[in-house]
């Protein structure tokens, strides 16, 4: 069985994919303030002592502020991120001064042994899954939002897409620049909200023009901070449901927040969320 969970970290990201022959993806390490919750410490507590590969999204605190916990945890063995910005460049991105935050710090150290040229992304499978990364590259952009690797997973009949924090104009730049991320967009099947769910995180063309119909979107969030959180309605318009979610019927849009960590699993009898 291959299983997704998308963990409830609050206003962050992470998520763990595990495949059949017990491969795994970390897709961002942040953590829970409130719970204690730490993906390594979550790792470690299956037993696990290597990561195959952990997947950046975005160079933000939220992102990333369970990295020292995971790296003390397990060996990485790789870590793909867009790397058109070097290791020094990330410092430039989150501060004038370089000063920045001890997790941001330990990650960008980890990073600069690993520098790859622009571009270049490990050619790590994992069965039954397809995967690819799609960016924007610095200096055509030179704020990490709009640098927010975007990652696709399919597996079996199910696509999903996990955009990072990509804004409005770093939606659009990417739309009209990678066809093969037009590609990903138009067969989406379960969409993570950009930054959040904030409206800022909003591409009115990739649905109106790019042809993106998710049966779901799900939104990693914390407890509603932001006006521009509310946005569920408007995905709720975009997407066309799937039915019974934890036998309370109907749902298209679901939020950590609400509703907790969120597990996708594939089997014999095809995908379910729980």
């Amino acid at each position: 069985m291959t299983v997704l969970q998308i963990f409830d970290v609050e206003h962050g990201n992470c998520a763990l994919l595990t495949c059949t022959n017990s491969m795994r993806m970390l897709i961002d390490c942040g953590h829970n303030t409130s719970m204690g919750w730490y993906p390594g410490n979550h790792l470690r507590g299956l037993n696990v002592s290597y990561l195959d590969m952990l997947v950046v999204t975005n160079y933000d605190q939220d992102h990333l502020s369970g990295f020292p916990n995971l790296a003390d945890c397990v060996s990485i063995g790789n870590i793909v991120r867009n790397t058109s910005v070097a290791p020094n460049a990330i410092r430039g991105l989150k501060s004038d001064d370089g000063n920045i935050s001890p997790a941001m710090d330990r990650f960008v150290n980890t990073v600069s042994y690993q520098f790859e040229p622009p571009g270049a992304v490990p050619a790590l499978q994992f069965p039954g899954v397809e995967w690819t990364a799609h960016r924007n590259a610095y200096p055509a952009f030179t704020d990490e939002n709009n640098l927010s690797l975007a990652l696709s997973l399919r597996i079996g009949a199910v696509t999903l897409l996990f955009p990072g924090d990509l804004e409005t104009a770093g939606w659009r730049y990417l739309l009209r620049t990678d066809q093969s991320f037009v590609n990903v967009a138009k067969h989406t099947t379960v969409l993570i909200a950009s930054h959040h769910g904030r409206t800022n995180g909003i591409c009115p063309e990739l649905f109106d023009e790019y042809g993106c119909r998710p049966e779901l979107v799900i939104i990693s969030d914390d407890c509603h901070q932001y006006d521009t959180q509310a946005t569920t309605s408007y995905y709720g318009t975009k997407a066309s449901g799937i039915k019974g979610f934890r036998g309370r019927g109907d749902r298209r849009v679901l939020t950590t927040r609400d509703d907790g960590s969120i597990t996708i699993k594939w089997g014999s009898t095809g995908c379910s969320v729980e």
